[in-house]
């Protein structure tokens, strides 16, 4: 783990690190003293720094949100991990690279050809990306952590890739916390394969908005409802529609707060 700069965000106390492993940079915020509980997110880029977003000056406002929920609910902050993806203009299906549930792609899912990788000699490696998350990552910043105070986070890509993790590593975490799943880039079947995969176990939260791409997720995201409730997740099981709300960080921002109350709520 090597740091690259420390910086501060509004309202935030602390700074956030910037560290790099290897080739995968980390921006990681922890409240002093450290934390019981762990927040892991993907497409870290989003988390902390409107600098490096994807549509600039807009961040998840993770952080922020994180420490009202967690002063509401009597506890500290979690220590909040963000892992960049590695998608640059030399390597630009690096997120994709990273986020799709290599497992079921690689066994033969459809993949909508809007969303298709083009270069043919693309090789998924996303169960390598968890891998070193769990294996490297988390143990460096964080040390041992409590599974049952750890939670995964991510949106579209990120969001299935969330869900892939509770899949590849259930003993690692017991909170998904998907919100605009990118269901559209398969089919019924391969939502299917992923579902019936999630361990009962876990809290499972999902959601999607009504505005733009997330207006497509609608019959997917209602089949794989039905789904989860057929295989029996009850009370460990939230999927919700915000009116008005995008596919954007500003718009997930905005009803962060649930997601993170659903998971630290008691």
């Amino acid at each position: 783990m090597q740091e690259i700069k420390r910086f501060q965000i509004r309202g935030v106390p602390g700074e956030v690190v910037r560290t790099r492993f290897d080739e995968r940079i980390v921006d990681y915020w922890a409240p002093r003293g450290g934390s019981e509980h762990l927040l892991i997110a993907h497409d870290g880029q989003n988390v902390f720094d409107g600098t490096t977003s994807t549509h600039r000056r807009q961040t998840w406002k993770m952080a922020q949100a994180a420490i009202d929920v967690a002063n509401e609910q009597g506890i500290k902050p979690p220590t909040i991990i963000g892992v960049w993806h590695s998608a640059t203009k030399e390597n630009p299906w690096g997120r994709a690279k990273d986020l799709a549930p290599e497992k079921f792609f690689t066994a033969g899912a459809y993949v909508d050809p809007r969303w298709a990788i083009k270069d043919q000699s693309i090789v998924l490696h996303s169960d390598a990306y968890l891998q070193k998350i769990f294996g490297e990552i988390v143990p460096a910043i964080y040390g041992a952590h409590s599974p049952e105070k750890t939670a995964v986070i991510g949106s579209s890509m990120g969001g299935l890739a969330t869900l892939y993790a509770a899949i590849q590593h259930p003993d690692k975490f017991t909170t998904a916390l998907a919100l605009s799943p990118h269901w559209v880039i398969s089919d019924e079947s391969f939502a299917r394969s992923m579902v019936e995969a999630l361990p009962l176990t876990h809290k499972i939260w999902m959601s999607r908005g009504d505005k733009g791409l997330d207006k497509e997720y609608v019959p997917l995201q209602n089949f794989v409802d039905s789904l989860m409730r057929k295989r029996g997740f009850t009370h460990n099981f939230e999927s919700k529609v915000y009116k008005r709300s995008g596919h954007n960080e500003r718009s997930w921002a905005k009803y962060l707060h649930e997601p993170l109350r659903f998971w630290l709520s008691t």
